[in-house]
């Protein structure tokens, strides 16, 4: 059986949009052809518009692999060895293989034989050089996504959110992609209205959509598009700033979540939404306040938060808590979660319960393996605390808090930094070149402490959430009536985490 020449030719999509004719698919052809002769025995496989990052998306080169396994193949010629592929190792593996079929690779454009180590070397540098520039590429596309992103607040692509349409507009010289509230958006304004109700779940949630008939037509949830909202959609769509109107209430929030915020405080005006660029890495995630209008209040917003922040999940079937400190208990080591344990005495029957430190069989490790202090003892002391605490803050709450002089001085300098900025602003206009550098220079140097001095009164300031207290007086009122799930619940209501060594004792975080 006679075999055939191979001749491959191969365009990506950036290949077009460069304009690159002699890159083309005619002039590929046409110049293998011309190679290999009119008349020789040649077929040619052809894949145009695939990119050359891996051979898998390829059909016609996959097929032409085929062919050189199954003997039909003497040659192949290609253009140059990147239309073959610009991955080193991809590249390496391929012509490994077809040298076991015993098929030869000929390049035009790169005159030297591959056959020799001289030749192997010139090929192999040529494909660093290919893989190389693919790379680079892909981080130019990155970096200028990234950099687009923080300087602007237009809509950076992709699927579109739900509630929102698209819309072309120039906004401070610039035009891009502008999210616009459509149908969609009395859905998810009804979700956030509904969930922020304490007793309400996912579940509620998507049942009062389903018998309200409320518009769903295609929801994007990260990286999916649903026909129909379901809980891990809505919870989703309840985390995301996108959908908030900003307010300075919501930037104190994200700061005090960690986040990275790219917007001044003076930019969260209560109208516009927030951009959350890469959510899935906590290293990385940032806000940017958007050009787009938010479809929810700061209020209904954080109280949705606050919810989802303290909401525990639900206890599986025939699971029976140890204590109704359970899920609440951190070492005060090595913060890892601490885990009760029983011990029966086999002539007694009698229980006892004991507290291991998870973080102790971890690689990280801990100093411990057991806490000593009495189950029974943290119980009571932590159940007192909670009474002490309710007391303690509707009294705060009844009173208004006067301000600290820590508070009073950051407030002071906010005043002073505001009133030089004002002045040199109105310098503005009759500065020369120098005076207006100088200026500029200057304003930005105390827009950059106004910041500085912003971010400490955040955290000098207490501020109390507007909770009501009636529903965890009523059952702590009657608390050796409540069953041990009930004391749980309610615990972790009021309990963010409660931190235990032996040394120091028991550290409770409330959360409000």
């Amino acid at each position: 059986m006679s075999k055939f020449t191979a001749i491959y030719v191969r365009r990506s999509v950036s290949d077009k949009d460069k304009g690159n004719n002699s890159l083309s698919i005619d002039a590929q052809r046409e110049e293998c052809i011309r190679y290999v002769g009119e008349g020789a025995d040649y077929k040619v496989y052809c894949d145009d518009g695939k990119s050359g990052k891996d051979v898998y998306h390829r059909p016609e080169f996959m097929q032409m692999m085929s062919d050189a396994k199954d003997g039909l193949i003497d040659k192949i010629v290609v253009k140059k060895y990147d239309r073959f592929s610009r991955n080193m190792r991809e590249y390496l593996n391929i012509t490994d293989e077809l040298d076991r079929y015993g098929v030869g690779v000929i390049s035009l454009s790169e005159p030297f034989n591959t056959e020799t180590k001289e030749g192997r070397m010139m090929r192999n540098n040529l494909l660093n050089f290919a893989e190389f520039e693919r790379e680079t590429i892909a981080a130019r596309v990155k970096d200028a996504y990234s950099t687009k992103a923080v300087e602007t607040g237009f809509y950076q692509g992709g699927k579109v959110y739900f509630g929102y349409e698209t819309t072309r507009q120039t906004v401070n010289g610039k035009t891009g992609s502008v999210l616009v509230p459509c149908e969609t958006a009395e859905t998810v304004a009804a979700i956030f209205e509904q969930y922020k109700n304490p007793e309400t779940s996912l579940s509620d949630v998507v049942t009062f959509i389903q018998d309200n008939n409320l518009p769903v037509n295609g929801v994007e949830c990260g990286k999916d598009i649903k026909r129909s909202l379901d809980k891990s959609t809505i919870s989703w769509l309840l985390k995301n700033p996108l959908y908030v109107r900003a307010d300075k209430d919501v930037y104190r929030y994200l700061l005090s979540k960690g986040c990275r915020i790219i917007d001044d405080i003076d930019a969260f005006d209560g109208v516009h939404g927030l951009f959350w660029h890469n959510y899935r890495s906590k290293t990385e995630m940032y806000v940017k306040v958007g050009y787009h209008e938010g479809i929810v209040d700061s209020e209904t917003w954080l109280a949705v938060q606050d919810k989802k922040a303290h909401h525990s999940t639900p206890l599986r079937k025939g699971v029976n808590l140890k204590s109704w400190l359970s899920g609440l208990m951190k070492c005060g080591h090595c913060g890892r979660g601490i885990h009760i344990d029983y011990s029966v005495y086999p002539k007694t029957g009698k229980e006892w319960r004991y507290l291991n430190c998870s973080g102790y069989g971890s690689v990280k490790g801990c100093v411990t393996n057991r806490i000593y202090t009495k189950i029974e003892d943290i119980e009571e002391a932590v159940h007192k605390a909670m009474q002490e605490h309710i007391t303690e803050f509707e009294i705060l709450r009844s009173k208004e808090k006067p301000l600290s002089a820590e508070e009073e001085r950051i407030k002071s300098e906010l005043v002073r930094i505001e009133t030089e900025t004002a002045k040199l602003m109105d310098k503005l206009a009759d500065a020369d070149e120098v005076l207006f550098a100088y200026i500029q220079e200057r304003v930005n140097a105390l827009h950059t402490k106004k910041n500085e001095y912003e971010q400490q009164l955040m955290k000098t300031e207490r501020r109390v959430k507007n909770i009501d207290t009636k529903p965890i007086k009523q059952p702590l009122s009657r608390w050796d009536e409540l069953s041990i799930t009930e004391k749980n619940a309610l615990a972790k209501v009021m309990i963010d985490k409660i931190m235990i060594t032996d040394e120091t004792g028991i550290d409770i975080h409330f959360n409000f």
